[in-house]
Order: C-alpha cells, then sequence, then structure tokens
C-alpha cells in the first residue's frame, strides 16, 4: 500500500521537535457572531430545518472564515490543522437534514485547510504544515443505552457508524487530508467503527495515512464515558498502529496531566494532547488566559511525556501560540521500547505476566 510522500516529511519533524496542533473551530466561529442567514448562505436560504449551530455547514456558505481561522492559527505557529468536520457525517448530519452533504461538506472542508497548509509551508518550508482530517465521535453511542429504562437499547449499530464514517474519510482524503484524526473518543466501540472504517477507505484507495487518536476523559473518574481507564483504551486501539494516541476536551491541563502520564508509560506511539482552556464557567465560558495554559502544559515538554500538543474548548490563536513558544523549548517524548506481552481491555486493562 502506498504511503503519501508527506507521511515521511511529517515522521522527520515529529523527530525533531514537539508538534503543535490547532486550537478550538467553534470558539473562533462563536466571534464572528453569525445568524441563521450567514450560516445558509444562497445556497440554502429555502432549507426546511434551521442549521444555526451547523458549523460544518460553514465550509460551504462561509468559506472565507474558516480558512481565515485555519490561518490564525498557521500563523500563531500551529504544524497541524483540523479540518472543520467535527460532526461532517450522516449521523450527526441528520439534525439538520443534510445528511447527503456530507460527503461535499469532508471534501470542501479539506480542500480549505490544505489551501491554508500550502501557503504557509511554501513560507516556511522548513517548517511544513500537516492537515488532519477531523473525525469527531457522533451524537449517538454504540455502547450505552439512551433510555435508562431499557440498558439493552442501542439508537446505532456499528455497521452504521462504518459506513458513515467511510463516507467521511473518503471526503477527507479526496480534499487532501495528510492524516486521519479520530478525535474526542469517549465511546471505544464508535472509535473502533472509525477505525475499521478509515483502513476500509485506505485499502479501496491503495493509500495509507498517518492515522491519529484522541480520546476524552470525562471527569475526575479518570474514564472515558464508556467506562474505559486511559491505559486500557490504548490496549483497545493499539493494532490501528497509529501515529500517535492522546486526549483532548474535557479537561484543563491541570487535570488531564494524570492520564496523559498514564499513556506515556504504557504507549509506543507518540503522545498527542489538547486539553480545553480550563474548566468552563457557570456561562459556559472559559476563562483560562494564554499565558496559564502554557505554564500548565510546560511541565508536560519539561517531564518528556509530550509529542504534539495544542488546544481544544475555549483555545485561541494566542492560546496556541503561547504553548508553541514553550514546547520549541524541549525535546519530543522519546518512544519506549515495550516488552511484548499480551495485553487485553476491558474497563480496566490485563497484562499477562
Amino acid at each position: 500500500m502506498t504511503r503519501i510522500p508527506s507521511a515521511a516529511i511529517l515522521e522527520k519533524a515529529a523527530n525533531e521537535r514537539i508538534l503543535i496542533i490547532d486550537g478550538a473551530m467553534g470558539t473562533m466561529i462563536q466571534q464572528h457572531k453569525l445568524g441563521e442567514s450567514h450560516y445558509r448562505g444562497l445556497r440554502f436560504e429555502d432549507h426546511s430545518k434551521d442549521v444555526k449551530g451547523n458549523n460544518d455547514l460553514l465550509v460551504l456558505t462561509q468559506p472565507e472564515i474558516i480558512e481565515e481561522i485555519h490561518g490564525k492559527y498557521l500563523r500563531a505557529g500551529a504544524d497541524l490543522i483540523e479540518t472543520n468536520t467535527f460532526n461532517a457525517q450522516r449521523i450527526s448530519m441528520a439534525d439538520y437534514h443534510m445528511e447527503d452533504l456530507s460527503y461535499e461538506i469532508n471534501l470542501e472542508a479539506a480542500r480549505i485547510a490544505k489551501r491554508a497548509a500550502s501557503k504557509w509551508s511554501a513560507q516556511t518550508p522548513d517548517k511544513p504544515r500537516f492537515v488532519c482530517g477531523a473525525v469527531g465521535p457522533t451524537n449517538r453511542t454504540a455502547s450505552i443505552s439512551p433510555d435508562v429504562n431499557n440498558p439493552g437499547f442501542r439508537n446505532v449499530n456499528f455497521d452504521e457508524l462504518r459506513e458513515a464514517y467511510k463516507e467521511q474519510v473518503r471526503g477527507l482524503m479526496d480534499g487532501g487530508s495528510d492524516i486521519i484524526l479520530i478525535e474526542t473518543i469517549f465511546d471505544t466501540l464508535n472509535a473502533k467503527a472509525a477505525g475499521y472504517a478509515t483502513l476500509d477507505v485506505f485499502d479501496e484507495k491503495g493509500v495509507e495515512l498517518p492515522v491519529m487518536i484522541s480520546g476524552t476523559i470525562t471527569d475526575r473518574s479518570g474514564r472515558t464515558l464508556s467506562g474505559q481507564t486511559a491505559e486500557a483504551f490504548w490496549y483497545s486501539m493499539r493494532h490501528l498502529r497509529p501515529f500517535s494516541i492522546g486526549l483532548n476536551c474535557a479537561l484543563g491541563a491541570e487535570l488531564m496531566r494524570p492520564y496523559i502520564a498514564e499513556l506515556a508509560h504504557v504507549a509506543d506511539a507518540r503522545i498527542s494532547a489538547y486539553p480545553n482552556a480550563g474548566l468552563p464557567n457557570e456561562m459556559g465560558e472559559y476563562d483560562e488566559s494564554p499565558h496559564e495554559m502554557a505554564c500548565k502544559v510546560d511541565p508536560w515538554f519539561a517531564d518528556g511525556l509530550i509529542n504534539i500538543a495544542g488546544g481544544c474548548c475555549g483555545s485561541t490563536p494566542d492560546h496556541i501560540a503561547h504553548i508553541a513558544s514553550h514546547a520549541k523549548k524541549y525535546k519530543p517524548r522519546v518512544l519506549p521500547v515495550i516488552e511484548p506481552r499480551m495485553r487485553l481491555s476491558g474497563l480496566e486493562p490485563f497484562v499477562a505476566g
């Protein structure tokens, strides 16, 4: 199977320095205070359902805004930018009656991000930029019943997730993504469907991209929503041989650190972390300043825990610029040699011997 040339360039960059991934897309979109008409544009002015809040749709109706946001993160020092496709598969798009736009949205989102990344790569040839095709968790969960009175009920199954993800990944690859990023994973079974779909599309196209995986520890319990610890999550996903494994969202840097350290101890892949800018206040806003956030991430770099760092909810280009300025003082984490053993995962890890 063919590996794209940018994969070798990415490997070289990751060996030389801590890579910086961008910050929150939604936070930046909110600053534009867009109304229903902005989301609709001319193309969807007669659409039957309200679409405000469908941020992924903006790659079709407000592409200049999305490209501008990418540019701000690239200017701040991001090596990796994520496509604006967090919910751009037909399961989530059904909320807006826009399922049939899924492939097109992913295609255009990747093209927009690639255009922005290519501009900056040309300006800084010693610092190439890469596009992560963002694959979110969907708004459904395959492992947990949404009905408290019926624990066996599921509103989605593995094959439905797999087919939706295949369509998304095709669009991301056709648009020029360098990496497939399966992110904000709260249900490992959803992520397995995304991984399966990604490998299917690689086989279809005869092309293999690097895969990044990023889970979400939802609270101080140290577990994903579907109940796994960080170590068990890694054992569930390591068969994909990802370029990186890590965590994003839900927690700020201070609370995320123990779980990043847990992954760094057991994973023979690169470690990524892009926490929120602290925890939300009573208004749902994030108050952690760029300086505060960077200072809380700095010990991760100093202790050799991290290969890729950035920000999630509440983070802005200023946050990313501060994190990048701290990261450049340190070497990336050295991948450990892990002794071969049988490693299994349920909610907890099991290591034989």
